[in-house]
């Protein structure tokens, strides 16, 4: 089940990020962003690459942070008109998990030690409590007999399905996804998709950065178009997939839309 730990905000929203600008050197890769995303829904994010997608999504998780805006989740409020602090680094880092791009699995442990080392080291879990925790998890994405083996013997659809269910040992408020069958083979795409798609039909909070046009079709609540640091649009997905409002994002729907699932 979806963690409670962080109650919505009066306006229903889970998060409210606004104006979120951030520039590396001379690229200023956003440009005053704002998102909203409530409880139990799936938000996708799309877009061209180097639009600013995850690099949103780094701001949420405390892995980049923005020059200016504001963000907050549940009841944690940052605005990054001065830097956050490191109490504050910690509470959006517990807010929510991040599944990345690559799996970023630690060779040197098996898959029950890849889930159960932050719930046991870094959020100070019962050791026990927590692996019976991780087991379940791992039975539920099909990969309970693989909790003894090491990530060298998974294929990379395997090694993904891992990786997400490490975040969700975590129990974070939202799940955050990068990408994530974008450095899989074709055919193993499906399996980490259908993951998501239940994660999704489970009322789990997910804001999902994605090339994946069908799923975002298919599974999204809502979805917003990125180019060159802005949102150019959001809406529900029939809408912005159906019938765009702006140029920009016809023409990138018709370049890229494909089957759900490839």
């Amino acid at each position: 089940m979806p963690s409670e730990h962080t109650d919505a905000a009066a306006d229903g929203l889970l998060l409210s990020a606004r104006g979120l600008h951030k520039s590396f050197g001379e690229n200023h890769v956003l440009r005053g962003v704002d998102l909203d995303i409530a409880p139990g829904t799936v938000h996708a994010l799309i877009g061209p690459s180097g639009s600013g997608k995850t690099t949103v999504l780094r701001s949420l998780n405390g892995l980049e942070t923005p020059d200016a805006g504001s963000l907050r989740i549940g009841d944690l409020a940052i605005d990054f008109a001065r830097p956050p602090g490191r109490r504050e680094r910690a509470a959006l880092h517990r807010a929510s998990a991040m599944v990345f791009q690559q799996h970023h699995l630690f060779p040197h442990l098996t898959v029950l030690g890849n889930v159960t080392i932050g719930p046991v080291r870094v959020q100070g879990r019962d050791r026990d409590e927590a692996t019976a925790d991780a087991l379940a998890l791992l039975d539920r994405v099909g990969l309970r007999e693989k909790a003894d083996a090491y990530p060298s013997s998974l294929s990379g659809g395997q090694q993904q399905r891992v990786g997400i269910v490490r975040a969700l040992a975590l129990a974070p408020s939202m799940l955050l996804f990068d990408e994530p069958t974008s450095s899989l083979d074709p055919e193993l795409v499906g399996e980490v998709l259908a993951v998501m798609t239940e994660l999704a039909a489970d009322g789990w909070t997910m804001a999902v950065v994605t090339h994946e046009l069908g799923f975002a079709r298919e599974v999204a609540d809502e979805v917003s178009f990125f180019d060159e640091g802005v949102v150019v649009e959001r809406g529900a997905p029939a809408q912005l997939f159906g019938d765009p409002r702006h140029e920009r994002t016809k023409r990138f729907l018709q370049r890229l839309q494909g089957p759900f699932g490839g």
